[in-house]
């Protein structure tokens, strides 16, 4: 048993609906003989709460409480069952059990070398005829996704470091230009990605350099706050005191206030 994070049901608000049993890719709520939405299994529910946007009377919420963990194999297991094989590919984890054709990118693929890369100053001032000005990329390194970064390559020495979800840079328009500009960049989706080992690489990444500052983005739906929690918990286990500065999008592309 471990003290976690698990949906919790008001009974009474409950309308019998269904939709929080389709929302749930894990398949952890179910509907009981009463027609009430029950959690079939509590190994099931990975508590990143993808279930409470649809309930439309309010009856689902997070709670933290002794609990088993949450299982993913069990999970996948379950969904594959019980939905189909294409239903388990979207479970939390679910990226460990699922036979993929060919290799695994191997240690020395160029492709997760660290490398940086160079940007000529960017000017803001709009082009003649040109809208806005022209839109150019303010990446300068790579890689960037939080499985293939090392802790140890140089250009996360010393500068301000900016943690995003997946979704964040498809739906702000400007994401380079205003979250971007002069970071480094580290993305994951809390959703879909194994996790397992987030919080002790983000930990070493902060411990191991000189971070100026630290900023996590991150969408306005649930289950992306399981970024935001990883990256607390790396913080406190770094030993280090840095600020966080929380940005939040909404889905109509706007930075929440």
């Amino acid at each position: 048993m471990v003290m976690r994070k698990i949906i919790e049901i008001d009974r009474d608000k409950c309308n019998g609906c269904g939709l929080c049993t389709t929302a749930c890719a894990e398949g952890a709520l179910v509907l009981d003989n009463e027609n009430k939405a029950v959690l079939a299994k509590e190994i099931f529910c990975d508590g990143l709460g993808a279930c409470l946007d649809v309930c439309p009377v309010d009856a689902l919420k997070v709670v933290k409480k002794e609990s088993d963990d949450y299982d993913a194999k069990a999970s996948f297991e379950h969904v594959k069952k019980t939905r189909g094989e294409e239903a388990a590919k979207e479970v939390h984890g679910a990226e460990k059990f699922i036979q993929k054709p060919g290799k695994a990118i191997a240690c020395g693929c160029p492709g997760t070398m660290a490398q940086e890369i160079k940007r000529p100053k960017v000017n803001d001032v709009p082009a003649p005829g040109v809208s806005g000005g022209e839109q150019v990329s303010e990446l300068s390194q790579w890689p960037i996704q939080l499985h293939l970064v090392s802790p140890a390559a140089p250009y996360f020495n010393e500068c301000d470091l900016l943690i995003a979800a997946d979704c964040t840079a498809f739906t702000l328009g400007s994401f380079h230009r205003e979250l971007l500009r002069g970071k480094k960049l580290i993305i994951a989706c809390p959703k879909l990605d194994d996790t397992s080992s987030y919080v002790a690489k983000i930990a070493e990444i902060i411990r191991s350099n000189t971070i100026y500052s630290l900023t996590i983005a991150i969408m306005t739906v649930p289950c992306c706050s399981g970024l935001d929690q990883i990256v607390r918990q790396a913080i406190k286990l770094s030993g280090k005191d840095i600020a966080l500065k929380r940005i939040v999008i909404n889905l109509d592309g706007q930075i929440k206030n």
